[in-house]
């Protein structure tokens, strides 16, 4: 760790958006009776996602398809990749049984909408330039990870059931891929997404113009707001850390500074500029808390919700807020000189 990563710590910690996180978890902590509507919660999500998707559409219509063929590519590779260490470790070193070990490692082969926002707002603070169809890569990493992670739970049960029994039930019976595939494609949050990609693309920078007055300037105290939410929601998943056990909390942290590592070499790789690498390494270290949990519900109803949201939005949110979106940076920087 040298001088440069510290000063981008304290920098992020001391930003607006980080500040409103914070502000929600000590809220939590001293029981106050401050809450966001649950209509407001949701209206702020579908403004983030749409204002993102445009303006990566937009990006992706200026710089051509043919652009992000190697970052897209490196985002299935990580998106698929990165569910299945993590479904293993869980696995071999964590005891967690086959559901619950799919769960969790879908929701961090997933991406971190407000995460990814808070990196590209940090960035923008430090005038660190990124590719700006990087938002794009949302839209691929959501779905994979979680179809990962429903594919390695259906396929470990299958190979039990065949250990276990001389004539397996519902071998062939496929309809919960068909089911996996429509929750996470269709989603809120996959389709508000995916959706404001195709507008973004269609209508390029004059769409960009005719919302710069709502999806603009606004963006920032919006996801102020939403950070507010996100923090009080944090603090009261950080009062069940104690139940999901230590092993987790270390998950929840050092699964993260892997990904996130391997998503920045990734972004060296496929060609992106430092802030485009940063941005590939937040998405990787990232964990879903949106789209992952709703998909998971219908998919894999015996998991465990509070392991796979406790780890996601009590512990690697947290953490990426506060220390990881610099971190990966600092790792960015190394590897492009390199």
């Amino acid at each position: 760790m040298d001088h440069s990563l510290i000063e981008a710590i304290v920098y992020n910690l001391t930003a607006p958006m980080p500040l409103f996180f914070v502000l929600g978890i000590f809220a939590t902590l001293i029981k106050s009776d401050l809450k966001i509507p649950d209509a407001l919660y949701i209206g702020l999500t579908l403004y983030l996602l749409a204002a993102i998707g445009l303006k990566g559409g937009a990006e992706i219509q200026h710089v051509g398809l043919l652009s992000i063929y190697l970052p897209v590519m490196g985002c299935l590779f990580l998106g698929t990749s990165i569910p299945i260490a993590g479904y293993y470790i869980l696995r071999k070193w964590g005891g967690f049984n086959i559901h619950d070990a799919a769960a969790v490692a879908g929701h961090y082969g997933s991406v971190s909408a407000v995460t990814f926002v808070s990196a590209t707002q940090f960035l923008s603070q430090l005038h660190i330039a990124s590719e700006g169809y990087t938002s794009a890569f949302l839209a691929i990493f959501e779905p994979t990870g979680v179809i990962t992670g429903i594919l390695l739970a259906r396929i470990a049960l299958q190979l039990k059931d065949r250990r276990e029994n001389a004539t397996v039930s519902d071998v062939n019976d496929y309809s919960w891929l068909k089911t996996s595939l429509h929750e996470s494609l269709t989603n809120t949050g996959s389709l508000i997404l995916a959706g404001s990609l195709v507008i973004g693309f269609i209508s390029g920078e004059d769409g960009i113009h005719v919302t710069e007055a709502f999806f603009g300037a606004p963006f920032k105290g919006i996801l102020c707001i939403f950070m507010l939410e996100m923090g009080l929601v944090a603090g009261r998943r950080l009062m069940e850390i104690k139940h999901v056990g230590v092993f987790l909390v270390f998950f929840g942290i050092l699964i993260p500074l892997i990904s996130g590592f391997l998503g920045v070499m990734v972004g060296q790789v496929t060609g992106l500029s430092i802030g485009g690498m940063t941005l590939m390494g937040v998405m990787a270290a990232s964990a879903s808390y949106i789209a992952a949990p709703a998909a998971m519900r219908v998919s894999l109803p015996e998991a465990n919700p509070s392991l796979y949201l406790t780890a996601s939005l009590g512990i690697t949110f947290p953490f990426n807020i506060a220390f990881g979106i610099p971190i990966y940076l600092w790792i960015a920087n190394h590897m492009a000189v390199i």
